[in-house]
């Protein structure tokens, strides 16, 4: 015999499959992108204010960076893309500037 509980989420349908939703967003998931910013910023400034905000020195900030540095130089493959990346980009620029030269130096013959 079925309860009361049976019959909410997760009843079986006329195929005998049971249907799962996802529970409603409440609180700080259900509001917009910018309702939450707003939130946050609010937040960051009423640290500041009372001076338990963290702020990061010259040298936190450098070991930060080196830490990152670290973990992103382990994939080879992905140095290897952004190296390959920039010597294209270097190629483009270097033929572009020396298009640019040799049609000035076209447009100076002529005149």
């Amino acid at each position: 015999m079925a309860t009361s509980k049976e019959g909410g989420k997760g009843s079986a349908d006329a195929g005998g499959n049971e249907q799962k939703s996802q529970p409603a967003k409440r609180g700080f998931a259900a509001m917009d992108q910018n309702q939450q910013r707003q939130i946050a910023s609010k937040g960051g400034q009423a640290a500041h204010q009372k001076g338990t905000a963290h702020e990061f020195d010259s040298e936190e900030a450098r070991r930060a960076g080196q830490k990152g540095g670290e973990v992103v130089s382990r994939n080879r493959a992905h140095m290897a893309d952004i190296g390959r990346k920039g010597g294209e980009s270097r190629q483009s620029a270097n033929r572009a500037a020396a298009a640019a030269k040799a049609g000035n130096r076209q447009g100076s013959k002529e005149g």
